[in-house]
């Protein structure tokens, strides 16, 4: 990261939104937004920090955006009618006020038009990480292993899509308003599971990703602290995040969770997020963030794998599958029988997953059948699971992982 990028990146949202406030112009907002970083990553390591860096960036910026209407006022005459749409994208009442929600964060503004519900996910994560994290085009395509080119297409459709949605900031309902909280939620979820453990590439944990998602999530505990799912949130980043140190080794190579060094996690961290999750469960309704963060905690207060409380991680996870089903959840609860009931139970539980068509494509499915199975003693059959797991990923270290997990089901004197 290059000097002073993580003060602008925490400002891009405040500027894009300033900017937006006055011309209503998301898509030109966004370019003399972005011009502005790029004069501050040219500027700021030669004449040094602004002492008011979001002034700065709000007046360079401004300035951009002026210039840029000069150069294009007579192709906006003549498409009055359209400049009248898009002006009108982020006119009117402050977002979410009349339901209780804070309307004066800029970042909770911008995230909630970046999870606008006509996008999908992957676009709601793009966008976010543009508009919101500030990350360039390219920085974005990098995340999503795709050409630049391409990404610069998905988001141009996504500022489309939202300019062509009307005025999606008008006051909601209080039902809307839920609901466009829970999207804001699952979109940062999405940027931390994104760094978390990459999709492929030689890379396991993208740390610049991690870090956006929780400075993200810390803006919105901030905004809304007694807001219980958004604690939960933020909880879960926390205790997750806080093993980053401890999940490979210095060759790059995945350690499991069960053979981490635990002195190498931030226990400030998970202290932190098990706070966290201790105040907000009394709070109303639990969500599915709320019980994963538990979970989590569970993980996170274990001084060693073999005091890890499975019993009650399978009870969490029983709870999340009645309020928030899934494949992905019903697979962790097979992995969780399995370590708090014995392996034949976990692969009883495994079985009917086998047949979903969506898990079956992708690598976990195949991994946990194969640790059930050698758990169990059943070698030969857990080395071809491991095997055929690592030819459903294209995650380098995981591959590498996996086909060092099958040898070891076949002999096992073979190490790392």
């Amino acid at each position: 990261m290059t000097p002073g990028e993580d003060v602008w990146r925490e400002h891009t949202a405040d500027v894009l939104a300033a900017l937006v406030r006055r011309s209503g112009d998301f898509g030109a907002c966004e370019d003399a937004v972005q011009e502005a970083l790029l004069a501050a990553s040219q500027q700021w390591p030669v004449d040094g920090t602004p002492d008011d860096p979001r002034a700065w960036l709000v007046r360079v910026a401004s300035r951009r955006l002026i210039d840029s209407h000069r150069t294009t006022i007579s192709r906006e005459r003549r498409e009055e009618d359209e400049s009248r749409s898009a002006a009108a994208l982020l006119d009117g009442p402050a977002v979410l006020g009349a339901s209780g929600v804070p309307a004066d964060d800029d970042t909770l503004r911008m995230c909630m038009l970046c999870a606008h519900p006509d996008l999908s996910d992957a676009s709601r994560v793009a966008l976010t990480l543009r508009a919101v994290a500030g990350l360039t085009t390219a920085q974005v395509a990098a995340c999503f292993l795709v050409p630049e080119a391409t990404m610069a297409q998905r988001i141009s459709r996504a500022k489309a899509t939202i300019r062509g949605s009307g005025a999606p900031f008008a006051p909601p309902t209080q039902e809307d308003a839920v609901a466009r909280l829970h999207a804001v939620r699952h979109v940062v979820y999405l940027v931390f599971t994104a760094g978390h453990t990459t999709a492929a590439g030689d890379r396991l944990v993208d740390t610049d990703l991690q870090r956006e998602a929780l400075r993200l999530a810390e803006r919105l505990h901030r905004a809304l602290p007694r807001d219980p799912e958004t604690a939960g949130l933020l909880a879960l980043l926390l205790i997750d995040h806080a093993r980053t140190a401890a999940r490979q080794d210095a060759a790059g190579d995945l350690i499991p969770l069960d053979e981490q060094d635990r002195t190498r996690w931030d226990h400030g961290a998970i202290a932190r997020g098990v706070r966290l999750v201790e105040e907000s469960l009394p709070r109303g309704a639990v969500g599915p963030f709320q019980l994963q963060a538990a979970i989590a905690a569970v993980h996170g207060e274990a001084a060693t794998a073999r005091e890890t409380d499975w019993p009650q991680i399978e009870v969490l996870y029983r709870m999340l599958a009645r309020i928030a089903p899934s494949p992905m959840v019903e697979l962790n609860l097979a992995a969780a029988v399995g370590m708090a009931q014995g392996a034949p139970a976990g692969l009883a539980a495994l079985e009917p997953l086998l047949d979903d068509p969506v898990l079956a494509r992708g690598h976990r499915v195949h991994a946990v059948r194969a640790h059930l199975l050698e758990r169990a003693g059943r070698r030969e059959e857990a080395a071809e699971a491991y095997l055929l797991a690592a030819s459903r990923t294209q995650s380098i270290p995981e591959q590498r992982y996996l086909n060092w997990r099958a040898a070891g089901s076949q002999d096992s004197r073979v190490t790392r």
